[in-house]
C-alpha cells in the first residue's frame, strides 16, 4: 500500500476506537497527552523467543494517514440506539482536519524480542494514540507471529535454504502477501508467492505441480516437455505416482538437460516417508552420476517434522514449507496487547497509570518504558525495562522480575548496553528510514547467533532474563497497592 493511499484505509480500526475518540473530543481532553506501548505477554509455539516484524508496514500505513471524505461520509451515517447520529458534526470535521502528531519509538525488525517489551512506544494527544490501536496491533501481531514461526523452522533445517510455499492455504490475499514477507525477515530463502515477490524484493522460486505430469500419456512425456519448456529452471516433482521411479524418470530427463548444456536443478517429493525415500532418491540420482542434483521435500512440513528428519539423516536440501509456516500452525495469534501507561495534561508532568488484573501476567507497567538489553562475550544475557523518566545511573543496575519479586539480576560494566528501541515518527514527521529487507532478514540472523541455544530449543526452552529496572518496579508495587487499597 503507497502513503498516498494510506487514508482510505483510516477505518481499519475497531468502532470503539472511534467511539472513545469522540468521547474524549467530547470531554475536552482530546489533546491530553498520553504514552501507550505495544507488547506481547507470551512467546509463540511455547518457544523461547520471538521476532519483531511488522515496522516497514505500520511506518507505510501511518505515513500521510487521513481521514478522507468518504470515510468522514460513512462515519456521519451511523446511527446510536435511538436513531440519532452517533457522532457530532464538529467531531466529524475534527477527523477530516486531523493530522497525526504522534512521537513513535520502535524496536527494529528482525530484533529478537522476549515477552513484557514494548514492541512500539506511541506517545500523543490521546485521541490520536487510541485511532491507531487496531491497525498498529493487526500489523505488529501477525508479522512478528509469522517471523518467528519462520525463524524456528530455519532454525530445524541447519542452514539448509527454507522456501515459503504457503499462499495458497493463506488466510487470504493481505494475509499471503504479509506472511511472505514476514517469512522471509524469519530467515527463509523465498517465496512462490509472485506478487510478493515483486512488491517486496524476495526470491521466487517455483517449478512444476502434479497436474503437469497428469495432462501428458506418461511421466517420461511429461519431463521430457518441461526440460523442452523450461531447460534453465527444471526441478521435477516425482511422486505423483511411483517416487523411486519418479526419480529415474528425472535421471533421464537430466541426461537430456546435460546433451543441451543445462543441468537438472533438483527433484521434489512431496509425499510418503521422507526420510526414507529421499535417501534412495540420493542413490539413485548419485548412481545416475547427479550428485549435485538437490532434493526437495515438501508436504504439510513445520519445525518439529524438519527436526525428525535432520536427526534420520534424511539428506534433503531444500525445505518448502506452507500451510504450517503461513497459518502459525500451533499458535493463532500473537496476543499482542496496546496499554495506557502515562498521562500528561497541559502544563503538568507525566502521571503514570497502569491497569491491575487478578492475572499477574495482565497486569501492566507504568510509565514512559524503553528497554536496554545486555551482552557479554557477545551473547545476550538480558532485558531490562525502565523509565525514561527514572533512567538507571551509572554501570551497575538491578532489575526485578515481575512475576516473581524475590528473582533479581544485576548487570555491571563487563556487560555490554545497547538500547533497543529507536526514533521513528517525531511529532507525525517520519525520522526513520527501515532498512531494506535483506538487511532485516540479516538482522534476525545475527540476533539468533547471540542468543544461547538453550532459549531456541522447540522443548522446554530456557527462559530468557527480562525484567524491570528496580525503580520501576517499585513504582509498580505502589501502584497495584494503591488501585487495590492496600496500606502499608
Amino acid at each position: 500500500m503507497k502513503a498516498e493511499d494510506a487514508g482510505s484505509r483510516a477505518l481499519l480500526t475497531d468502532l470503539y476506537q472511534l467511539t472513545m475518540a469522540y468521547g474524549y473530543h467530547k470531554a475536552g481532553i482530546a489533546d491530553t497527552e498520553a504514552c501507550f506501548h505495544l507488547s506481547f505477554r507470551n512467546d509463540p509455539f511455547e518457544g523461547g523467543f520471538s521476532i519483531a516484524c511488522g515496522l516497514a508496514p505500520v511506518i507505510e500505513y501511518l505515513d500521510g494517514l487521513r481521514f478522507t471524505d468518504e470515510d468522514c461520509a460513512y462515519l456521519a451515517r451511523q446511527k446510536g440506539n435511538d436513531g440519532t447520529p452517533l457522532f457530532g458534526d464538529e467531531f466529524i470535521g475534527w477527523l477530516r482536519d486531523l493530522h497525526f502528531e504522534l512521537d513513535i519509538t520502535a524496536i527494529p525488525e528482525g530484533t529478537v524480542v522476549f515477552p513484557g517489551e514494548p514492541l512500539l512506544r506511541v506517545i500523543g494527544p490521546i485521541a490520536q494514540c487510541q485511532l491507531v490501536e487496531t491497525p498498529l496491533l493487526n500489523i505488529v501481531n501477525f508479522s512478528t507471529l509469522i517471523a518467528t514461526k519462520a525463524a524456528r523452522v530455519c532454525l530445524a533445517a541447519e542452514g539448509d535454504p527454507v522456501v515459503e510455499f504457503g499462499l495458497r492455504r493463506a488466510q487470504g490475499p493481505d494475509g499471503g502477501l504479509s506472511a511472505s514477507r514476514a517469512a522471509y525477515i524469519g530467515g527463509c530463502a523465498g517465496t512462490s508467492n509472485t506478487l510478493a515477490a515483486m512488491r517486496f524484493g524476495i526470491p521466487a522460486v517455483g517449478t512444476h505441480a502434479h497436474s503437469w505430469v497428469m495432462a501428458f500419456d506418461s511421466e517420461p512425456e511429461a519431463f521430457s516437455a518441461y526440460v523442452a519448456a523450461l531447460p534453465n529452471n527444471v526441478t521435477l516433482l516425482v511422486d505423483t505416482y511411483d517416487t523411486l521411479e519418479g526419480v529415474r524418470n528425472a535421471v533421464a530427463a537430466g541426461r537430456l538437460l546435460r546433451e543441451r548444456g543445462q543441468r537438472l536443478a533438483g527433484i521434489r517429493i512431496d509425499s510418503g516417508d521422507l526420510a526414507w525415500l529421499s535417501k534412495r532418491a540420493r542413490e539413485i540420482l548419485d548412481d545416475g552420476g547427479f550428485r549435485d542434483t538437490k532434493i526437495i521435500a515438501s508436504n504439510e512440513l513445520d519445525e518439529y517434522l524438519i527436526e525428525s528428519l535432520k536427526e534420520q539423516g534424511a539428506p534433503i536440501d531444500l525445505w518448502g514449507v506452507g500451510t504450517r509456516l503461513v497459518t502459525a500452525e500451533g499458535q493463532p495469534a500473537l496476543g499482542g496487547v496496546y496499554k495506557l501507561s502515562a498521562i500528561r495534561k497541559p502544563g503538568g508532568d507525566w502521571q503514570p497509570r497502569i491497569k491491575v488484573s487478578e492475572q499477574t501476567a495482565k497486569i501492566t507497567t507504568p510509565g514512559l518504558q524503553a528497554v536496554r538489553r545486555f551482552s557479554r562475550d557477545g551473547v545476550f544475557v538480558g532485558d531490562m525495562i525502565y523509565s525514561e523518566l527514572d533512567q538507571p545511573c551509572g554501570a551497575e543496575c538491578l532489575m526485578v522480575d515481575p512475576g516473581d519479586s524475590t528473582r533479581r539480576k544485576g548487570f555491571s560494566a563487563e556487560d555490554d548496553p545497547e538500547e533497543l528501541l529507536v526514533p521513528v515518527f517525531q511529532s507525525g514527521r517520519l525520522v526513520y528510514t527501515p532498512p531494506s529487507l535483506p538487511a532485516s532478514r540479516l538482522r534476525a540472523c545475527e540476533q539468533l547467533s547471540c542468543l544461547d541455544a538453550s532459549h531456541k530449543r522447540f522443548l522446554n526452552p530456557h527462559r530468557y532474563a527480562v525484567g524491570i529496572e528496580r525503580r520501576l518496579h517499585e513504582l509498580r508495587t505502589d501502584l497495584i497497592m494503591e488501585a487495590r487499597g492496600i496500606r502499608d
